[in-house]
């Protein structure tokens, strides 16, 4: 459970991080960033494979590009349900994937919690 709380907490400061470099994302404040976090996780583990199972003709088409369209929905999707979170242009919304998915696994890899546990 402590594991998912970090988790949590990394991807809000990379939330935090993304909408400072990024002029088309705001985000209003440090629990906005949680909440986002916490939208995401969900997202990503409930819809993302639903959307990624039911386009895998196009994915497959695109050699993979696609997942990249289906990451910028679940960051445009997220911006709709999270009030005080905003991502403005479809561009903003790639690149704070790529920001978010970086700084997350760096600071992940870098304390250690990307390794498996017994």
């Amino acid at each position: 459970m402590h594991r998912i709380i970090i988790k949590i907490l990394i991807t809000a400061i990379a939330v935090l991080l993304a909408s400072w470099l990024l002029p088309n994302v705001t985000v209003n404040s440090t629990w906005t960033a949680i909440i986002v976090a916490l939208v995401l996780g969900l997202l990503n583990a409930i819809v993302k494979p639903i959307l990624v199972l039911l386009t895998i003709p196009i994915t497959i088409f695109t050699l993979g590009l696609f997942l990249l369209v289906i990451n910028m929905l679940i960051i445009m999707w997220t911006s709709d349900l999270v009030s005080g979170f905003a991502v403005t242009t479809w561009w903003s919304a790639l690149l704070f994937s790529f920001i978010v998915s970086i700084f997350s696994s760096l600071i992940e890899a870098f304390f250690g919690l990307n390794r498996k546990t017994k």
